[in-house]
């Protein structure tokens, strides 16, 4: 691993801070850039900002951990989790009879607020082989994703017809 040949990467310092920045500006901007090149929401600066604001509360896990000692250095980090599922949810909506939109969002958002929780805890490796992989799934496999869609049918849920209820002969009573 990296780390083991530079352990003061793992040191909350300025350098470190600023190595975990750029390296999160970097990675959520190639995603957030590839987003806006396709014309998808949530693009460039909101994977970014994501990105970097769960770097940051990694960051000040581990700084807090170091300063008081007895402090769970992750758990700010696990707050970022629930936060960024509640930004994600906001982003997911039903359209046209019954279609779900914006779950590749939600979920790009997710994956880079967890390359920044990897980035602020000093897991450079993890963060930058996490990147690619979500770059390969947003980029290469969004032209495998269209050449499955036989039809748009199979992505709609048919609608039902509750108004008229179907009775059988043997569900019907007769009250005298």
């Amino acid at each position: 691993m990296l780390v083991d040949h530079f352990p003061w990467l793992l040191e909350p310092t300025l350098l470190t801070t600023l190595i975990r920045t750029f390296l999160a500006i970097i990675c959520a901007g190639v995603i957030g850039y590839d987003r806006n090149v396709h014309g998808a929401p949530a693009g460039l600066r909101t994977h970014i900002l994501v990105c970097v604001g769960a770097m940051l509360a990694m960051s000040t896990g581990q700084f807090a951990h170091g300063f008081f000692g007895s402090v769970d250095p992750t758990r700010i980090g696990a707050q970022v989790v629930s936060g960024i599922g509640f930004l994600g949810a906001g982003t997911i909506i039903v359209v046209r009879k019954n279609r779900i939109s914006g779950l590749t969002t939600a979920a790009g958002l997710w994956a880079s607020a967890c390359l920044g929780l990897a980035l602020g805890i000093g897991y450079y490796e993890g963060a930058i082989v996490g990147c690619l992989a979500i770059i390969f799934t947003e980029h290469a496999l969004r032209g495998l994703s269209k050449s499955l869609r036989i039809s748009k049918n199979n992505y709609e849920k048919k609608d039902l017809d509750l108004s008229e209820e179907v009775l059988t002969d043997s569900d019907r009573t007769t009250v005298d």
